[in-house]
């Protein structure tokens, strides 16, 4: 059986609103109305595109490649960043102006026309997407991902129109972990802060959730930069989508 990690709920909910998970103890998860997901990391895997362009910009700069290992720990804060990480060798720390304005552009036209050619959907995704869709809950997709990637992404994964709303991190001013991307997902479905279900993957996801008064459920394989993400306590962790049965 693949282990869940449950925290238990700040506020008990009335009985016809809670659903019960048994991992040693019975804990319980607020039936939502809404469930937003995150793309990389949680819907799709798509380091395997983004390495290949990373490691071609590298190579464009005269410069040593990366490979897939270092950039999966860099994924999770959008292209930008991602190229910032790949300029320095290392999760934080800054290029020179100079550097990033000649390698994002080349980013930028490398993963245009690379965006899903070796990117997948996780094993579960499918599953998990069917099961909420017959359970009747409004879904939404909110990544960083800026939208010329994002849509094009979605679509050749063959899922995009399974969500109501695609909130990109250029959709509004600013992206996770801040949680305008999240309210602004509620407010398009007309529901509450408690009415919602994160799906994610991140530590980003996590803040994000919490700051906006949703519940959230996390992804074990995702992107978290090399942490286990059960560290920053989201309410569950699961192995695959296809485990949203046993929660909601």
């Amino acid at each position: 059986m693949t282990a869940l990690s449950l925290k238990c709920a700040v506020n008990s909910p009335r009985p016809n609103e809670v659903l019960h998970a048994r991992v040693g103890s019975e804990m319980n998860l607020r039936r939502p109305s809404m469930v937003l997901i995150d793309v990389d990391g949680t819907l799709v895997d798509s380091v395997p595109d983004l390495t290949f362009c990373v490691d071609e910009m590298m190579r464009k700069l005269g410069r040593e490649r990366h490979g897939e290992t270092r950039v999966r720990n860099w994924v999770g804060n959008g292209v930008e960043r991602l190229v910032k990480r790949a300029l320095v060798g290392q999760l934080d720390g800054e290029p020179s102006d100079e550097e990033f304005n000649r390698a994002y552009p080349l980013f930028l036209e490398l993963y245009a026309a690379n965006t899903s050619q070796r990117s997948r959907l996780y094993p579960g995704v499918r599953e998990g997407l069917d099961y909420l869709k017959t359970r009747g809950y409004k879904l939404g997709c909110v990544t960083n991902k800026a939208a010329q990637f994002t849509v094009p992404l979605l679509k050749d994964m063959g899922i995009y129109d399974e969500f109501g709303i695609v909130v990109s991190g250029d959709t509004l001013s600013v992206k996770k972990p801040d949680p305008l991307p999240l309210l602004h997902a509620a407010e398009h479905f007309g529901v509450g802060p408690h009415e919602s279900l994160m799906l994610g993957d991140s530590r980003s996801d996590v803040t994000a959730a919490r700051a906006a008064g949703f519940q959230i459920i996390c992804l074990s394989y995702g992107y978290n930069h090399g942490e286990d993400i059960r560290q920053y306590a989201p309410d569950a962790v699961i192995d695959s989508m296809a485990e949203l049965p046993t929660l909601v």
